[in-house]
């Protein structure tokens, strides 16, 4: 069931997905070579907990972690580990939080010092394909012209999409309905409507579409080893179009 929230749930889904906002603008600044995946993922954990919030990932499902943290070929779902980050590589970082019952969701891509200019510009991509999609997020349209808009602006540039993971609705839960694919032909599915708040989320990779999943059960990478990015906003669809719920605070 699809549900469209009232002003005061988008307001508590805005607090927690501004929580998370605030949690990837604070790792932003610690992401360099030489630290662990783990001690990310801690401050993190600190942090949330600090704004009255709890993480949404944490025991989700029996995942062990506050953050997904992805670096190079891994698509999604990563586990913090002692690994430390290197320069030269890129790490996707994915957040939830939640308080008072609502859910925020939001994930970054990260350069990790100096990175190729091929990886530049799939982070570059993938951000832009993210308010491709966002833009289409009005009442009236469908939910695959979300996606519709992402493929048509990714693949002809080169970059391919995973489809086995798709964006979601969210509020009460982390994951609700509607599902929203990033890729599709347009006006399909529900029609949107405003009040409906959703969890936008292009996975885009550098070479082909294939991915597969470790033995831990979580962590999902390209089958060709090339890399992969990651960017994903908490929204609502409002009367005249969308609202980023997610937005950092670093960007103005």
């Amino acid at each position: 069931m699809v549900r469209v929230r009232t002003e005061r749930e988008i307001d508590l889904i805005a607090e927690s997905a501004q929580i998370v906002a605030d949690t990837l603008d604070m790792i932003s600044e610690r992401v360099k070579s030489g630290v662990t995946l783990l001690k990310l993922d801690m401050l993190a954990e600190k942090f949330i907990r600090s704004q009255g919030a709890i993480p949404a990932f944490k025991g989700y499902m029996g995942f062990p972690a506050t953050l997904c943290i992805s670096v190079n070929d891994e698509v999604v779902h990563g586990i913090p580990s002692n690994n430390v980050l290197n320069d030269g590589q890129i790490v996707g970082i994915d957040c939830g939080a939640v308080k008072n019952g609502y859910y925020g969701d939001s994930a970054r891509t990260f350069a990790v010092g100096n990175i190729s200019n091929k990886d530049k510009d799939l982070i570059e991509t993938t951000q832009e394909a993210l308010y491709h999609g966002i833009n289409k997020a009005v009442p009236g349209n469908y939910v695959s012209d979300i996606g519709h808009a992402i493929q048509t602006f990714v693949e002809p540039k080169g970059y391919s999409i995973v489809r086995e993971l798709v964006g979601h609705g969210i509020g009460t839960n982390l994951h609700e309905d509607p599902q929203v694919p990033n890729y599709g032909d347009p006006g399909m599915g529900i029609v949107l409507k405003e009040g409906m708040c959703l969890a936008i989320e292009p996975m885009i990779n550098r070479g082909g579409r294939e991915v597969y999943t470790l033995d831990d059960g979580w962590t999902v990478k390209t089958k060709d080893g090339y890399n992969s990015a990651h960017f994903e906003h908490t929204i609502a669809i409002r009367k005249h179009g969308p609202v980023v719920l997610s937005g950092s605070r670093l960007n103005g």
